[in-house]
């Protein structure tokens, strides 16, 4: 079995596994399997600083806590070890609470997700694709000509949010520091709680904007729909943090699939037909977000034969429920149409709809351009020397080379990408 540390705890009569450190990078897959082979399906955790939580890697137990809101609650103002947490708690932007959608309940929280709900419905997905289509043509017209690229730092960070400033009618000049900082915020690291301030203050800028000079783009939905300007600012940060890291990863990992399984040859020569078939796969298999803090005890229960206590935290292992033996039956790579993964959650408190929708269209979007422009793409190190970032919650490449036949657009090279950074 799979080595993992663990840690004595008082409150444990046995020993609790903890979900930090390097032997989480590598091959979190193995791990979720020796922790649930060890446990079951909920087991009892360590966070960063030997916080104790619940680490819930069963399919059937990811369903119904996401199910019963009432019982497994979102805020985090119910935690009961709020009394260890250090002021400089490196997972604190994960659970302070804020007056977002995030940490709302009941119909509090129906009005809040209905209002993003209407706004990303109101995103015309025809219209959105074809930008994305040029924000893809000109990030590869930067590189086409070199012959080699680096796809996650030139190519699949980049795109999400520039697609989100389009929705959000902002202007594109302002995005890479938009990029850089809402990539911060989500690391677990020292500048977190700064970045994610920096995000905070351009919402608030957008907004006060959109008053003003409202448009057809969603912070103007938002203002229509009746939400506060505060209430709006915070949930575009979730809305905003959710459409980059997450799609982001989501399209560098499916690019990876695609180059180092034989399945995808046909498609790296130039057809589009598989291009879903790898996004779903991904879903099931690498999914960018692997972890999620997560739900909140409101009473003592029962949990996948753990007593759970009132307060207690149950950190939702998205990633582990996709792969419990339950379910990988039928999600065995090459299976096509299952879209029953945890990758977006489920319920109340789940990715609102039609956010997953957006989601794809850009990330397809993304991949199909790539392979077009590129058809003879190739890895240009072995599959086994490509890094994932060190994160327990995120799962994505700190880097992806690749070599291809350099081709070389029409007119001068530095004209034709002025204005996509």
């Amino acid at each position: 079995m799979t080595e993992f540390r663990h840690a004595a705890d008082p409150a444990w009569p046995g020993e609790r596994v903890r979900l930090y450190g390097p032997e989480f990078n590598h091959d979190p897959g193995a791990l979720y399997a020796a922790i649930r082979e060890e446990y079951g399906p909920v087991a009892p955790i360590l966070l960063d600083g030997d916080i104790p939580a619940w680490f819930v890697s069963g399919y059937r137990e990811m369903h119904r806590i996401t199910s019963d809101s009432q019982l497994f609650a979102r805020d985090t103002r119910r935690w009961n070890e709020w009394d260890r947490v250090p002021a400089d708690w490196p997972l604190l932007p994960y659970v302070a609470h804020n007056p977002s959608v995030m940490f709302t309940e009941g119909p509090e929280h129906r009005r809040r997700a209905g209002a993003i709900s209407d706004a990303l419905a109101a995103v015309d997905q025809f219209e959105l694709g074809a930008h994305c289509e040029r924000i893809a043509d000109r990030l590869v017209d930067a590189f086409a000509g070199t012959g080699e690229a680096d796809l996650v730092t030139q190519y699949a960070l980049r795109i999400p949010l520039l697609a989100v400033a389009k929705m959000y009618g902002m202007p594109e000049a302002e995005t890479p520091a938009l990029v850089r900082d809402v990539a911060i915020s989500l690391d677990v690291g020292p500048d977190a709680m700064n970045a994610h301030l920096r995000v905070q203050s351009a919402m608030r800028a957008l907004v006060a904007h959109k008053r003003d000079f409202p448009g057809a783009d969603i912070p103007s939905q938002l203002l229509r729909s009746g939400l506060s300007e505060e209430e709006i600012v915070q949930d575009l940060l979730v809305v905003t943090a959710a459409a980059q890291q997450p799609t982001a990863n989501w399209i560098g990992n499916t690019i990876r699939l695609m180059l180092t399984d034989l399945r995808f040859a046909m498609t790296l020569s130039g057809g589009r037909g598989s291009v879903g078939q790898a996004l779903n796969e991904v879903l099931w298999h690498d999914t960018p977000t692997q972890n999620f803090i997560g739900r909140f005890a409101t009473r003592d229960t029962q949990l996948g034969g753990q007593r759970v206590r009132a307060g207690d935290l149950l950190v939702m292992g998205l990633a582990a429920a996709n792969s419990d033996p339950l379910v990988r039956q039928e999600t065995t790579p090459g299976s096509l149409g299952n879209h029953a993964h945890m990758s977006f959650g489920h319920g109340e408190h789940g990715c609102p709809y039609p956010a997953p929708e957006v989601a794809e269209v850009i990330a397809r979007t993304t991949i199909e351009v790539l392979l077009d422009r590129l058809p003879d793409l190739a890895l240009a190190v072995p599959a086994d020397a490509l890094v994932w970032r060190p994160s327990v919650w995120m799962r994505g490449l700190e880097s992806l080379p690749v070599s291809f036949t350099p081709t070389y657009v029409a007119g001068d090279l530095g004209a034709a990408t002025t204005g996509a950074w």
